[in-house]
């Protein structure tokens, strides 16, 4: 729904914020956008023993030295809730891909450890990953809008998180 003018609900004209028509736009590609690279990617990993979920989860413990990351702190750094990932890890120590342990620095805490199991799962799954990706994301793309689409997402993603909804970025 974009302008005010246009807004679809009398009692919000004026209100609120529309979406100009050219916003409206650009949110909607990005959108689509998103989902298609997203749904294409998990559908190209679904060859291999893991799920996209799994290989986000896989390789970011990888990024670690000894391949260990607090619960809490994986789910920040993936931007999951906690309930969600422990519900994912579930799923994957199943299937002998990570262990939890406790955390020596918080009692209550869980450290999630990928296994030898995982760790081999992830080296089996990246070829059809990095494919995958090039395939559907960076080969569409010339040098100077992978450096745009970076910068954006940079500033985007590390952005302010703070605001109350519909308030102005500025505010």
């Amino acid at each position: 729904m974009s302008t005010t003018s246009s807004a679809p609900y009398p009692e919000h004209r004026g209100t609120r914020r529309w979406l100009t028509p050219d916003e409206e736009a650009a949110w909607r590609a990005f959108r689509r956008m998103l989902v298609a690279v997203t749904e294409r990617t998990a559908k190209d990993l679904a060859g291999t023993s893991l799920s996209l979920p799994d290989y986000d989860v896989l390789s970011t413990l990888a990024e670690r030295d000894h391949h260990r990351w607090g619960l809490r702190d994986l789910a920040a750094k993936m931007e999951w809730s906690r309930s969600r990932l422990s519900h994912q890890i579930s799923r994957m120590q199943t299937r002998g891909l990570v262990d939890r342990l406790p955390d020596d620095a918080d009692g209550r805490g869980v450290v999630l450890q990928l296994t030898e199991a995982g760790y081999a799962a992830l080296r089996g799954a990246t070829a059809t990953h990095l494919a995958s990706v090039r395939n559907r994301f960076v080969d569409h793309l010339s040098p100077d809008e992978l450096e745009t689409i970076r910068g954006l997402a940079i500033r985007i993603a590390d952005g302010r998180d703070d605001r109350a909804p519909g308030q102005a970025l500025n505010s």
